[in-house]
């Protein structure tokens, strides 16, 4: 059975867009998920990257206009300032490790849910309330925010530190098991062939 080791964040505008793709493709090639949440501000420090606060006004003006053609390409509706943005990751993150060690759910529909709440809800996926309605909406014991808090940050940093030693960047990121590896939602289509035994 084919793998994919799928690095993120909850705070990727990015990530969001790729909406549920990710996991039709891997249903499409019986392809199981690994999803590995991490800090991305940390991550882009320590590849070379520069987080979004720091990046000169044009690339923040040409990621504004991306993001804009790309919901509209997608029908995704999105914010490109959202109230609460940017917010502390952690907790979302947590949350969808222990949902993973939990079981019972969709894990994909969890992702996804703190992604639209930050980038088309305008909710602050840092709060106990949005991470409890998330794990509920998407079938998991909303008590997992609190039980899963422990392993939860060891597993998000261990990510950070495993997505380091495996060349990820940015997020979304998606590494198979024959180490081929793809940036970007704009990047699922090639996943998608390569899975296939076409690329």
């Amino acid at each position: 059975m084919a793998h994919i080791d799928y690095y993120f964040t909850t705070l990727s505008p990015f990530t969001y867009l790729a909406g549920n793709r990710l996991e039709e493709i891997a249903a499409s090639h019986g392809a199981d998920i690994t999803y590995k949440p991490l800090d991305a501000m940390a991550l882009f420090v320590r590849t070379g990257g520069t987080v979004p606060k720091d990046r000169h006004p044009s690339r923040m003006e040409y990621r504004a206009q991306e993001l804009a053609r790309m919901s509209k390409k997608l029908d995704m509706p999105l914010t490109l300032k959202p109230a609460h943005w940017p917010t502390n990751a952690a907790p979302s993150g947590y949350a969808i490790i222990a949902a993973q060690n939990a079981g019972g759910g969709d894990l994909g529909k969890l992702v996804h849910s703190f992604l639209r709440a930050c980038w088309a809800e305008e909710k602050d996926i840092a709060e106990d309330a949005v991470v409890r309605d998330c794990l509920s909406a998407a079938g998991f014991d909303p008590k997992l925010a609190d039980s899963g808090l422990l392993t939860g940050a060891e597993t998000y940093a261990a990510n950070l530190e495993e997505a380091v030693a495996k060349g990820v960047f940015g997020s979304p990121f998606y590494i198979t098991d024959s180490g081929q590896r793809f940036w970007g939602q704009d990047r699922l289509d090639d996943l998608d062939l390569h899975l296939a035994g076409k690329l």
